[in-house]
């Protein structure tokens, strides 16, 4: 199976205005979590967090933050941000920007219930990464949208949980938007990746902060 852990470098030159990886002066790195919010993983996410004092942004379906506000509220409680992945966990290349549009707008009223509204730009980011020009020129003016510069697989059940670790260190550095999943289908992976990827970086001084 090809697996492209590492953004191809033409993505961020024919989309220039998404966020891959943000500039920084130091050693930052900028975890991000998508498709929760659930209390199978969830929490386990915001204790590894807080044990390295690290900061996430979570990108979550708007039916779970429906099924599960108490877990947004606390995401939030502990310093996080939370973030758009459509309402329903959605294909951009399945719909129309218009209906694509109206499932974003649904999530973010889910959210700005849980939460305050965010200044500026809002956060998404589209599930599978999919998206077109014709999406993104429908979003533009109101929400800034987030890709990745490393993709964990760590939802891929036939990679192996320390190749899924090993492969995250190596290609992760000063600025990366680092993307792992609190579902349940990433789960194996995540339980063994998470507290050993924090642990690595946290001892070369990297400190984790929110988009």
């Amino acid at each position: 199976m090809l697996r492209f852990y590492r953004t191809p470098p033409v993505l961020p030159w024919l989309f220039p205005k998404v966020w891959w990886r943000r500039p920084v002066s130091g050693k930052t790195i900028f975890l991000t979590f998508d498709d929760g919010p659930i209390p199978e993983v969830t929490p386990f996410v915001l204790e590894q967090l807080a044990a390295f004092n690290a900061k996430a942004t979570f990108f979550c379906v708007g039916e779970n933050l429906e099924r599960h506000p108490e877990i947004a509220q606390e995401v939030l409680a502990q310093g996080h941000v939370l973030a758009n992945h459509t309402q329903q966990h959605v294909k951009a290349w399945n719909y129309t920007p218009a209906a694509y549009r109206d499932q974003v707008v649904l999530c973010q009223a889910v959210l700005e219930k849980i939460g305050p509204k965010p200044v500026g730009k809002k956060l998404f980011r589209p599930p599978h990464g999919q998206l077109t020009w014709r999406h993104l020129r429908m979003l533009a003016p109101e929400y800034q949208v987030v890709m990745w510069s490393t993709l964990t697989y760590d939802f891929d059940a036939s990679l192996a949980p320390e190749k899924c670790l090993d492969k995250a260190i190596s290609i992760t550095g000063p600025g990366s938007v680092v993307v792992m999943h609190d579902s349940l289908k990433a789960e194996r992976n995540l339980r063994f990746v998470l507290p050993r990827l924090l642990r690595h970086f946290s001892g070369l001084g990297y400190s984790f902060k929110t988009l």
